[in-house]
């Protein structure tokens, strides 16, 4: 394998800082939360559109009845997925939100054990609950602050468990697919989908003013085509735990910026219970037992 022209840690950086922006940018725009999902969603398809068409519209044959049906069910958890994540901003904190959000990996743990039968080991399990006890100091924090910020974290919650729901339907689909092709598909479902949320809800398509039109398309270009894409193309130098890494610092990234941006405070829970979550996803996601097998090789 060629080395890369730069270190891969340079763009996965980049990635981190890209989608820790999605907060920021949620709440920089003014308009309901379906309706910024839906702009965030509808430029991302027409961004990607023209390399879609040039290069792999062939690939749509490959997708058979069941691909098309996980696909709109992952399109559509995603669309929702978005909807709560972004409510979830107008309760609670950016902190309390990124963190719970990034929970992702406890959540799709559970859902290929349900679905899939995976095997639980002790390590699985002892991450998992310090995970889960970094989210209830961080909703107990916010509980003792307002009602309304626990709500904002339970919504953060279910847009963690709808986006592992997003990845779990679509990842059989993925194998056969390329990443344009699939997430071509995923995302126009996504939009069709959040159409037609807004319309129902009767929220606005507009107008809008210029800026809030501005923070729309940087939501589609920012954390959605260039953090992702950065870390897909990271993924061919470094391993996939590398990334999941790399994204626990995305609240990180995410609460400092509120704090400059909005003037967010961020509470000693926040940053314990963060903390805490931070490294149990970290304690899930790493293997300890090849580590102490690198030591041993070593000694």
């Amino acid at each position: 394998m060629n080395k890369p022209t730069i270190h891969p840690y340079v763009p996965i950086i980049i990635g981190v800082i890209s989608v820790s922006l999605s907060a920021i940018l949620v709440k920089l725009a003014n308009a309901e939360s379906g309706v910024i999902a839906f702009y965030r969603m509808l430029f991302s398809v027409i961004l990607m559109l023209p390399v879609f068409l040039m290069k792999y519209t062939h690939e749509i044959r490959l997708l058979s009845k069941r691909d098309w049906g996980f696909s709109a069910i992952a399109g559509v958890f995603l669309a929702f997925h978005f909807i709560l994540w972004f409510e979830s901003l107008n309760y609670t904190s950016v902190a309390s939100s990124t963190v719970l959000v990034t929970m992702q990996p406890l959540f799709a743990f559970i859902g290929t054990y349900l679905f899939f039968k995976e095997k639980i080991s002790g390590q699985t399990l002892f991450a998992g609950a310090v995970a889960i006890v970094g989210s209830v100091f961080i909703s107990w924090g916010d509980f003792k602050v307002s009602g309304s910020a626990l709500y904002g974290d339970i919504l953060a919650l279910i847009a963690c468990a709808l986006i592992t729901g997003y990845l779990l339907f679509g990842q059989d689909v993925r194998k056969r697919l390329s990443l344009i092709t699939y997430t071509m598909v995923v995302y126009s479902i996504s939009t069709i989908t959040l159409f037609f949320y807004v319309l129902l809800k009767g929220e606005s398509f507009g107008p809008y003013p210029t800026i809030d039109w501005f923070w729309f398309l940087l939501l589609a270009i920012v954390p959605n085509l260039l953090g992702h894409t950065l870390f897909n193309w990271s993924l061919k130098w470094v391993s996939t735990n590398v990334i999941s890494i790399a994204i626990l610092f995305e609240p990180v990234g995410a609460a400092i910026l509120a704090m400059f941006i909005f003037n967010e405070f961020i509470s000693s829970s926040q940053i314990i219970g963060g903390s805490i979550v931070i490294i149990g996803i970290m304690m899930f996601v790493v293997d300890f037992n090849k580590i102490g097998n690198i030591f041993k090789k070593k000694g």
